[in-house]
């Protein structure tokens, strides 16, 4: 009895431990920017982001928030906010950091599925990342798109006629 109770607390302990300080998703894409002289508060970001978005009406599109570990297990954990669709997901942090603030976007797949990671299925069943339909390729661009979109709408409003540089042409672009 006593042995199997010290594996459960071993198998919750990794579950635990992976869960909060893991990133669940592969990241393909990341954008960062800090803002100088900027005083504002994350969670008021997260609901301008949220509410822009469902504004936005991105078909499909999920909001969450998300708490990871800044580094191990008993490490202190950050929020993110999450918005996802199919297997996509953007994980955005906002933070005030010194004198100012700090905005980061990763974008990210969920870990496939059972169906996804089976050859012939996952092609007959339109889930085979590796072959995207045309549409799905479109589908996918979009959402980027529209959450960065957002994302930049946010900023630009919260940094207008603050006296603070808001985000270059080129650094829309670098995402």
């Amino acid at each position: 009895m006593g042995i199997l109770l010290f594996l459960l607390v071993i198998i919750l302990a990794f579950y635990g431990y992976k869960n909060y300080t893991s990133n669940p998703e592969v990241g393909n894409s990341q954008f960062c920017k800090f803002f100088p002289g900027l005083t504002f508060s994350a969670q008021d970001f997260y609901s301008k982001v949220e509410e822009a978005c469902k504004m936005a009406e991105i078909p499909d599109a999920k909001y969450s928030k998300k708490m990871y570990a800044q580094s191990g297990l008993f490490s202190a954990r950050r929020e993110y906010f999450r918005v996802s669709r199919n297997e996509f997901v953007y994980d955005i942090c906002a933070a005030p950091y010194g004198k100012g603030f700090f905005v980061s976007c990763w974008l990210g797949e969920t870990n496939p599925g059972i169906l996804e990671r089976i050859p012939v299925l996952n092609s007959i069943f339109g889930k085979n990342r590796e072959r995207k339909s045309y549409y799905q390729a479109d589908t996918e661009a979009m959402f980027r798109m529209s959450v960065i979109s957002v994302v930049n709408s946010v900023i630009d409003e919260i940094t207008e006629g603050k006296g603070i540089r808001g985000m270059t042409e080129l650094e829309r672009q670098s995402k």
